[in-house]
């Protein structure tokens, strides 16, 4: 049986028992455990998204970990305090373009975990570390319009709706259209957020 739990000794803590921590080979066994137990339910938001194996996450950690050292993504898992260690429930990544100073934010989490507050923990967390520590202008959010959960998210933390961009990803079923979300620096500096 597959455990979530890991005892890596690289965490950010961001408040209440709740952590984030790199998402690289270290945490192989962990995140592989959490993706199994989620693939269905990311399924119907992600395109493509194919059963993962313990092979498949260990190198999709293997290519997360390289982009965190090439400065193009900032890739976590979420974890809150556990028995010798933390639990992985989610995760968070910043996929970054350092040239056009903008960002792009994805985020998940464990149908166990939801209406805890943990995505709207990490993400804050993860847009004060982009707006001043990386310096970035603008952060955005993707998803599809059904996706109610992650555009309220994003309304909470101060993004502004841009648009939506028709048929913009294919699925088996045909094509669906996503919201484009922004938020800028100094809107987000205006904010006073816990």
């Amino acid at each position: 049986m597959w455990t979530t739990t890991t005892t890596t000794r690289f965490i950010w803590p961001i408040g209440n028992s709740t952590v984030l921590i790199p998402r690289t080979p270290a945490i192989a066994t962990a995140y592989h455990a959490l993706l199994a137990a989620n693939h269905v339910r990311l399924a119907v938001w992600s395109p493509g998204s194919e059963k993962p194996t313990p092979e498949t996450t260990h190198a999709a950690l293997e290519r997360s970990g390289h982009a965190w050292l090439d400065g193009t993504r900032l890739p976590l898992a979420i974890g809150v305090s556990a028995d010798n260690g933390h639990r992985l429930v989610g995760a968070m990544n910043l996929a970054i373009d350092s040239a056009a100073g903008s960002a792009e934010a994805g985020f998940w989490i464990d149908a166990a975990a939801e209406g805890q507050g943990l995505v709207t923990r990490a993400l804050n967390a993860v847009l004060g570390h982009a707006f001043d520590d990386l310096g970035l202008h603008r952060v955005e959010i993707r998803t599809l319009t059904a996706n109610d959960r992650s555009r309220r998210l994003a309304e909470r933390l101060g993004f502004t709706l841009e648009g939506v961009l028709r048929g913009a990803v294919k699925f088996p079923d045909g094509h669906r259209d996503v919201v484009v979300y922004a938020v800028l620096a100094d809107e987000f500096a205006k904010l006073a957020l816990p």
